[in-house]
Parts: C-alpha cells; sequence; structure tokens
C-alpha cells in the first residue's frame, strides 16, 4: 500500500468564504478510489485530535479521506482555534449541509463514484441529513451523533432571540464565543429540512452508528432515538462500553486509545464492505 499523500484544496463556503479541504490518498496517477468525508462537531475543525489519525488511517486502507473545516467553525487553515470570529458567529446548519454538498460534488467532479460519509457529534447530524438527500452517498457512518440540533431550552433561546447573541465558552481555549441569530433563525426556518430523525428515515445507504455508553456530551439514548428513526435493516449499532463522547482522544493529539482503535477498525472495515 502507498504510503498516503495530503493534498490541500481551498473551495468556496456556504457563506463565501473559503472552504478548506484536506485530501488523503496513497492512490496512483488516473487511479480512482472510494472517497470518505469526515465532518467534525460543534467547535471542532479538521485538524482536531483524532481526525487526522482517522483521515491517515482510511487513506492506508484504501480509500481517499476527505477532512474539512466547515465554513461556520471561524477556524481558519492551520490553526486550533476560531481564529475568524465572524464566521463562527455566522454559522448556520444549513450552511454546514451546503459545505458537505460542496465537498461531495468537487469528488463527484473529480470521478469518485463511491463516496461515504464520517460524523461526529454535531457533523453526524449534518452528515445524516447530508446522505439522506443525496444518492451519491454510499455509506454512512456517524460518532457519537446528535439526532436533533435543537437542545436549547425555552428559556435559552428566549434570552437567546432577545440578547441576539447566545455565548459559547470553549473549555480547550478559554475562548468565550458568541453565536448570533443566523443560527436560531436557520434552526427555526429550516426545521423540516434539518429534522435528523425525519432524514434518518428516508436513508438507503448502509449506517453504524457508534455512540460510548458514557458519553458526556450527547447521551448514548441519542443513539437508541436514531437508531429507531432509520428505516433500513441496513442500520447497525455499535455502543463502545465506558467511551466518552470522543472515545478517549485529546486535543493536542497524545495518541490513540483502545476504545478509539476498535471504533476506528470497525468503521473501516463496515466501509470497505459498503464502498468496496
Amino acid at each position: 500500500m502507498a504510503t498516503p499523500r495530503l493534498a490541500r484544496l481551498e473551495l468556496t463556503g456556504a457563506d463565501g468564504g473559503p472552504l478548506h479541504v484536506d485530501v488523503r490518498s496513497g492512490a496512483r496517477a488516473g487511479e480512482v478510489r472510494p472517497a470518505v468525508v469526515i465532518c467534525h462537531g460543534f467547535k471542532g475543525f479538521k485538524d482536531w485530535g483524532f481526525f487526522p489519525f482517522l483521515a491517515e488511517r482510511l487513506a492506508l486502507a484504501g480509500f481517499t479521506a476527505v477532512t474539512f473545516n466547515f465554513s461556520g467553525s471561524g477556524v481558519g487553515p492551520g490553526s486550533e482555534v476560531v481564529d475568524q470570529p465572524e464566521r463562527w458567529f455566522g454559522q448556520r446548519i444549513s450552511g454546514d449541509v451546503a459545505d458537505l454538498r460542496t465537498v461531495i460534488e468537487h469528488l463527484a467532479g473529480t470521478g469518485a463514484r463511491w463516496i461515504g460519509l464520517i460524523g461526529h457529534s454535531r457533523g453526524g447530524g449534518v452528515a445524516v441529513v447530508g446522505a439522506a438527500g443525496d444518492p451519491r452517498v454510499k455509506a454512512l457512518v456517524t460518532w457519537a451523533a446528535v439526532a436533533s440540533f435543537m437542545w436549547y431550552t425555552p428559556d435559552e433561546l428566549a434570552r437567546w432571540r432577545r440578547e441576539g447573541r447566545r455565548e459559547v465558552v470553549n473549555s480547550r481555549t478559554g475562548q468565550v464565543l458568541p453565536i448570533g441569530l443566523p443560527l436560531l433563525d436557520d434552526l427555526e426556518s429550516n426545521a423540516a429540512a434539518l429534522d435528523i430523525r425525519a432524514a434518518a428515515g428516508r436513508l438507503q445507504a448502509p449506517w453504524l452508528i457508534v455512540h460510548g455508553l458514557a458519553d458526556e456530551s450527547v447521551s448514548a439514548r441519542e443513539a437508541e432515538v436514531l437508531a429507531r428513526a432509520s428505516k433500513s435493516p441496513r442500520t447497525e449499532r455499535l455502543l463502545v462500553e465506558g467511551a466518552g463522547h470522543t472515545f478517549g482522544a485529546r486535543h493536542p493529539w497524545a495518541g490513540s486509545t483502545p476504545a478509539l482503535d476498535g471504533v476506528v477498525e470497525r468503521t473501516t472495515r463496515f466501509l470497505g464492505e459498503a464502498l468496496g
């Protein structure tokens, strides 16, 4: 197996700004391999913790592995913090879905006919919505995925609307990051289009739902909700005993864990069976 090479692309994001994309592949010139697009979660970015590790492992397994920063992440190329606060402030879930579609369209334009998605946390919800609406997606894996984007209480929503912003603290960096009304407006105006459970019911591609039973951020009950919402006999679950939201991994990357190794191995095997 050839050593994977890393290529960096710049596409156009949903907000009109740059969409930073990394492509890892060991393919020879003219060879087209199945592509797997990895979607990070809320407060995440393409270079967080396990994402480069996962992409490298997928590339070594024979896939073209693609990671990218959602335009609303506010994280620029080479950065590990929100250094574009105006993009973070204006984030929308519909923008995330549009960014994912842009990456898929780019891959399809380069000849990729077999495309899989992996989404973590909020990115898992985005991947479900994106996969349900795109027949080019032939396989889906979600890690610690949310079953709804509307996880706010009525009081939180009222205060957000009243103040025009909602402050989020990034515990890793200490940054206080205000999110503006575009996200709230999007959640309310596009509720049907962003209904993860409804999208799960339309999904036709094979789907592996992975969740840690000790997840401290997104309850493992969300995995049960997603599994019940799916109407496909090709949906599988992997519940990991004792594993948290990131399966023991952290940022900066300090190496893998037994739980993460097991999840990556099962994910790679699942994608190989679906996209091979």
